[in-house]
């Protein structure tokens, strides 16, 4: 049975529209043998349902014109069966015009047959139950089309999403990718630096250990952000997904690499959701990162989180020299921006009145985010 459906569904629509006509005029054939006229009057009913759904209009025309013939001719077939379906046609594929227009038309033809046909003393009920069937024809394909046209709609609907969850998803990994690379690379060129002035060799080979560690870390979160690192793998349960309990180890490799940073870290931040950290851990991160690249040698940075039961406040403050709001360039801030507006939050950058800069930002938890943040 299954195997019949299959091979049915591969049928294209004139095939079955033509194996409809055929079983419509099979059925009362054996009642018009011997009746040339009124077999040719049937196939002319009839055979214009094979394209019915390619010229739906058309095909109602025709159809009609069919049984006008056959009105004039005297003939009562059962073919006249075709003039409902292609009234089910024009109002599930056709415009909403032509559907009026052949409900103007069947009603004539209704009228005029029960005029000729109809028995002494039942015209009135013959005519509404032709009536009824016409309605219950062209609402079926009402019906119809509303279906296919909100399916349409649906899939509209899912390819904009999909499209949406790709471009999320892209934006995602180019914030992550930003952070990790930009984050990484200057601590490491300034742990290079810091190296080749060093004055003695056991100070410059001290810091071989930790641009080492910190470019292995940057490969274990590009991994993670690209979705190559899986959850059961040793670097995923070395290197979890840093949070607020990270940003000590976060100071001490800012510290190393010449920003002397002081880490402050109020409440309780084990009730923060894991997403939430992450994006205090990169607003940090990001923040402390434009502070080493763009301020001098001597510059002092100060961290602050507040953690409360809804809220999570981020300042992160420097005493470099003054610098224009422009600075620094790229996507840094315009992505910091975007990782606090998926909680809730509005980013403040900006120079202070006495010197310095300060990133200030407070993430509401209690609407949650994307876990893509």
């Amino acid at each position: 049975m299954n195997a019949v459906l299959r091979a049915g569904s591969r049928l294209a629509p004139w095939a079955w529209d033509s194996l409809l006509a055929s079983l419509l005029f099979m059925a009362p054939l054996s009642a018009l043998a011997g009746k040339p006229g009124p077999v040719a009057v049937s196939g002319m009913l009839l055979l214009p349902l094979v394209w019915r759904r390619h010229a739906p209009w058309a095909v109602f025309c025709a159809v009609a014109a069919a049984a006008f013939a056959q009105w004039l001719l005297g003939f009562q077939l059962p073919a006249d069966s075709a003039l409902l379906v292609a009234l089910y046609t024009v109002a599930a594929h056709s415009a909403r015009r032509h559907l009026l227009l052949a409900c103007a038309v069947l009603e004539c033809g209704i009228v005029l047959a029960c005029l000729r046909w109809a028995a002494d003393g039942r015209f009135a009920i013959t005519v509404l139950t032709l009536n009824a069937l016409a309605a219950a024809a062209a609402a079926l394909g009402a019906n119809m089309r509303a279906l296919r046209e909100r399916a349409a709609h649906l899939e509209v609907e899912q390819d904009q999403r999909a499209r949406l969850a790709v471009a999320e998803e892209r934006a995602r990994i180019t914030r992550e990718l930003h952070d990790i690379v930009t984050h990484n690379l200057s601590v490491m060129v300034a742990l290079a630096d810091s190296a080749a002035y060093a004055r003695s060799a056991d100070k410059s080979s001290a810091v071989l250990p930790q641009i080492s560690e910190t470019g292995r870390q940057a490969l274990t979160d590009m991994r993670r952000a690209l979705g190559i690192l899986r959850a059961g793998e040793p670097d995923a349960e070395r290197h979890p997904p840093p949070g607020i309990a990270q940003l000590e180890a976060l100071a001490d490799q800012m510290r190393a690499a010449g920003l002397p940073t002081r880490l402050e870290v109020e409440g309780d931040h084990t009730s923060v959701p894991s997403t939430a950290q992450l994006t205090v851990y990169r607003l940090v991160q990001e923040a402390l990162t434009n502070t080493l690249k763009h301020t001098p040698s001597g510059t002092h940075a100060e961290v602050r989180i507040q953690c409360l039961a809804e809220t999570v406040t981020v300042d992160v403050t420097d005493d470099g020299p003054p610098r224009p709001v422009g600075a620094p360039s790229g996507h840094g801030i315009a992505g910091m921006r975007e990782r606090a507006s998926a909680y809730g939050g509005t980013l403040h950058a900006g120079a202070l009145p006495g010197g310095g800069w300060r990133v200030r930002t407070r993430l509401e938890l209690g609407g949650g985010a994307d876990a893509s943040v």
